[in-house]
């Protein structure tokens, strides 16, 4: 590792400041937050305003806010993201830290794809598979993300009146009775399924979001009945809602919910 260079640590200071509060700061708070001499400030900011990183607030004399250049910055980023590679990444870490099977999948149509997968350190019979397709009603994952849907998407998805294959005696095959769940799934915004794609497992999934908070993706830890119990199932919940919310900062998402 090479040595840092301190102008540059403070330029970026400087920037992530504007990811708080409204977005718009002026030179003397500057100086106030980041504890720096007044002149520092003042030539930094200067320098950033004249390569947009930083423009001035029209309307607000004195103050800037984020510019143009920061903005291309972040979209090449996001163009670069590869959603599996970095699903694949997240669901290991999860995995090592409990030692389930954790998925990440994305909703097409009224399935769901699974675009990675880590399994278990033990020996569990999964219906699921990286790249393979599954009802989106019969697993965690895929309520998670029909629950996310807005009102007209679902009623696209799912008219009323039709019948649901089933993949278990435990699936849901009530389009009704399945709307009901997906309220209580949005309300929570965690999902759970109890043996409904596996007559051995349950599963919880917590959302992905990208960087304009539209919901992507969804993450699930997937453990055997045997060792499900409702300790683990809030242990399980908790490291579903951090795991996903990693993915979403990948992302480049920053806000709640």
């Amino acid at each position: 590792m090479g040595r840092r260079v301190p102008a540059v640590s403070r330029a970026l200071d400087i920037l992530e400041l504007f990811l708080e509060g409204d977005g718009t700061l002026s030179a003397p708070e500057i100086t106030r937050r980041l504890q720096l001499p007044r002149t520092t400030v003042h030539e930094l900011v200067t320098t950033l305003a004249a390569r947009s990183y930083l423009v001035p607030v029209v309307e607000q004399p004195g103050r800037y806010r984020l510019g143009v250049r920061t903005y291309q910055l972040g979209s090449r980023y996001a163009e670069q993201l590869d959603l599996a590679a970095e699903g694949q990444q997240v669901a290991r870490s999860v995995a090592e830290t409990c030692g389930e099977t954790v998925h990440v999948a994305v909703l097409d149509g009224t399935d769901v794809i699974y675009i990675a997968k880590v399994d278990s350190t033990h020996a569990v019979r999964m219906v699921s598979a990286a790249g393979r397709r599954l009802p989106a009603h019969c697993t965690a994952v895929g309520k998670m993300l029909l629950a996310s849907l807005s009102a007209e998407e679902l009623d696209a998805r799912l008219p009323d009146g039709g019948e649901l294959p089933a993949m278990t005696a435990n699936s849901i095959t009530d389009v009704t009775a399945l709307r009901a769940a997906l309220t209580e799934i949005a309300a929570r915004g965690v999902a759970t399924e109890s043996q409904e794609s596996n007559a051995d497992v349950t599963c919880v999934a917590a959302p992905v979001r990208d960087r304009s908070g539209r919901v992507v993706a969804a993450l699930s830890v997937s453990v055997p009945m045997i060792r499900w119990s409702e300790a683990r199932q809030r242990e399980l919940t908790e490291l579903a809602r951090q795991g996903a919310g990693r993915l979403s900062e990948r992302l480049g998402h920053h806000g709640v919910g």
